[in-house]
């Protein structure tokens, strides 16, 4: 039999689509008051990927990916998730919504996310919430796995996950030195 143990705290990533850079700094703002500061934001990134989106966002979409400097335990992605949103629905104008937040969190070993839409690789959690690992790191890289998104699959992408990745090794290589202390 295996031995339990609590897992190490993980790094909260957030992803965000939006047309109109406006209600990206406002939800920033507010994610900001919730997670506190934040240690690593990607550059604004064009989105056209998928038309999914297009109905409710039109075109011209970008994409941009913020982490925070406090670690959280991997157990609190449902809360983060309806939390989300409720940002989304906060910055909302005429029932539509302005900005699309995906939270998800990276580990070493792999980059989850959070959905409100089952499916067959996907575990429910709690509060309505599903997650995916969306990415495996094996190779000295991020590989997607086949339910993987489109954009998430690109080198740009696996880039930004790999900087993340480097910022999480050193917090969790600190956060458990403290621990044995």
């Amino acid at each position: 039999m295996g031995k339990i143990v609590s897992p190490n705290p993980v790094k909260l990533v957030i992803g965000l689509i939006f047309k109109d850079e406006e209600f990206l700094k406002k939800a920033e703002g507010i994610l900001r008051r919730h997670f506190g500061s934040t240690d690593y934001a990607s550059p604004v990134i064009p989105f056209s990927y998928t038309d999914y989106y297009r109905e409710e966002f039109g075109v011209g979409l970008k994409r941009k990916f913020l982490c925070f400097t406090k670690l959280v335990p991997s157990e609190r992605l449902a809360a983060i998730k309806v939390l989300t949103n409720k940002i989304e629905t906060k910055l909302s104008q005429k029932n539509s919504r302005k900005i699309n937040i995906d939270p998800g969190y990276l580990t070493m070993a792999k980059l989850v996310l959070a959905s409100t839409k089952d499916y067959s690789h996907r575990i429910y959690l709690d509060k309505g919430i599903f997650a995916e690992v969306t990415l495996v790191y094996q190779k000295n890289s991020f590989q997607p796995r086949e339910w993987t998104y489109p954009d998430y699959r690109t080198p740009e992408y696996i880039r930004i996950f790999l900087e993340i990745r480097k910022l999480y090794a050193q917090q969790i290589n600190q956060y458990n030195l403290r621990g044995c202390i």
